[in-house]
């Protein structure tokens, strides 16, 4: 079985640490079970994403979405910032590891961004509670110097997406998210 938390830092994230059997012939975890996560919708999309050392994703948010994620090789520093108007952790930043010597599994909710730096070679799988939506793509500015991200990287290889963001101060009224949003 896995340990489950919520996050003290963002209200609605949950952070697992799933339980890995390992034997000569390798090793067995299981990453995801719906049970985890009785307040979150059922999960629809199964993702996988390959980043090469020093590249950094985010952050992106979703009005309609929730994530989890899960590293099945390499290390990331995970990012979560939190955009919700009236949430009562609004404006709060959560920086953890997941991935090789740190198994964790990361229940983003919707509104809250999240992006990852590669600090080595890795693969992140993620699962989504909603198919892709091009209008529910959302962004804010990885450097942005309200949210005070430390990113772990030196010169990070960043997406012209990701570069164009807004700063969290210019994102405009109607596309910040309001707490709390329905997840069922």
């Amino acid at each position: 079985m896995a340990e489950i938390e919520s996050s003290d830092v963002i209200s609605q994230v949950v952070i697992v640490t799933p339980k890995s059997f390992e034997d000569p012939r390798g090793r067995f975890v299981e990453s995801y079970r719906r049970s985890w996560f009785p307040h979150g919708r059922e999960m629809i999309q199964g993702n996988r994403s390959d980043k090469t050392a020093n590249s950094l994703v985010g952050l992106h948010y979703h009005l309609h979405q929730a994530d989890y994620w899960y590293v099945t090789r390499g290390l990331a520093r995970v990012v979560l910032h939190d955009l919700r108007v009236d949430s009562p952790t609004d404006g709060a930043t959560l920086t953890l590891e997941i991935g090789d010597g740190a198994e964790q599994g990361i229940f983003v909710p919707p509104g809250v961004a999240h992006g990852f730096a590669a600090l080595t070679d890795l693969t992140l799988t993620y699962l989504v509670d909603n198919y892709y939506n091009p209008d529910d793509e959302l962004g804010v500015a990885w450097d942005d110097k309200e949210i005070a991200a430390e990113w772990g990287l030196d010169n990070p290889i960043v997406s012209d997406r990701d570069k164009a963001n807004p700063t969290r101060h210019a994102i405009a009224e109607a596309l910040r998210p309001r707490f709390p949003l329905r997840m069922e």
